[in-house]
């Protein structure tokens, strides 16, 4: 018996390849029956994933940072980084003292693909961010830092050293303020979660160390809070 032939993708969806490919020249990956159509990283960006909440929060400090999407249905938002730096990732974590911390922080390069979402129509930021904060729908992702059609996006990526030419941070500030905001965010669901459990029952005490060592602020928390070291300055 022959295969059936994969699915088309439905009209809209080949109109938002045909924007990214031809519009902004990214590469795709074409939707299938399991998962909807991506975007490769580690060709013209890699991406930096962050749980949504936290990615808010990191919204509200870093006014400049590069194009910023929304997978709804993950609960994740991703912000485009400049090749290469998701193999970074890891040596500037323990640089800034978040090594070996769970913080659902994570890093997409060479192979990895994001979730596309719709292309950017021009709508308002208000406009933009109800969309994000409606929830799952039939649009998997959504842009909350739209990328402009026709500017060269590596020119608006946070890097390493002094950041893209377009205004975008430094890759150290980026991931400094989003390693805090995933702790922080951690933390706040750690207590919310012991606070809905009877009192017996409550995680905690002077010999759950490791408990302790996941939920404790580390070193470079205290960026946040202006105590900033003098090595760290930029």
């Amino acid at each position: 018996m022959a295969e059936s032939p994969p699915p088309r993708p439905p009209r809209p969806r080949r109109r938002w390849r045909q924007w990214y490919e031809c519009v902004l020249g990214w590469p795709t990956a074409p939707a299938t029956a399991a998962r909807p159509m991506g975007l490769l990283t580690g060709v013209r960006f890699d991406a930096l994933g962050v749980p949504e909440e936290a990615g808010f929060a990191v919204l509200g400090r870093v006014p400049a940072t590069g194009p910023v999407a929304l997978d709804r249905r993950a609960g994740r938002m991703w912000f485009l980084t400049a090749q290469g730096s998701a193999d970074e990732l890891p040596e500037l974590l323990g640089w800034l003292d978040w090594g070996g911390v769970a913080l659902g922080l994570t890093a997409l390069g060479t192979g990895g693909r994001i979730v596309a979402p719709a292309p950017w129509e021009g709508r308002s930021a208000a406009g933009r961010r109800q969309e994000a904060l409606e929830g799952p729908g039939a649009v998997e992702a959504v842009w909350v830092r739209p990328p402009e059609p026709g500017c060269e996006v590596e020119r608006t990526l946070p890097e390493t050293g002094l950041g893209g030419d377009g205004g975008a941070p430094d890759l150290v500030r980026l991931v400094s303020t989003a390693a805090t905001e995933c702790h922080r965010s951690r933390l706040l669901r750690a207590g919310r979660a012991r606070r809905d459990q009877p009192p017996e029952n409550r995680p905690g005490g002077p010999g759950d160390q490791a408990q302790d060592q996941a939920l404790a602020f580390s070193y470079a928390s205290r960026i946040s809070a202006g105590t900033r070291p003098r090595s760290l300055t930029l």
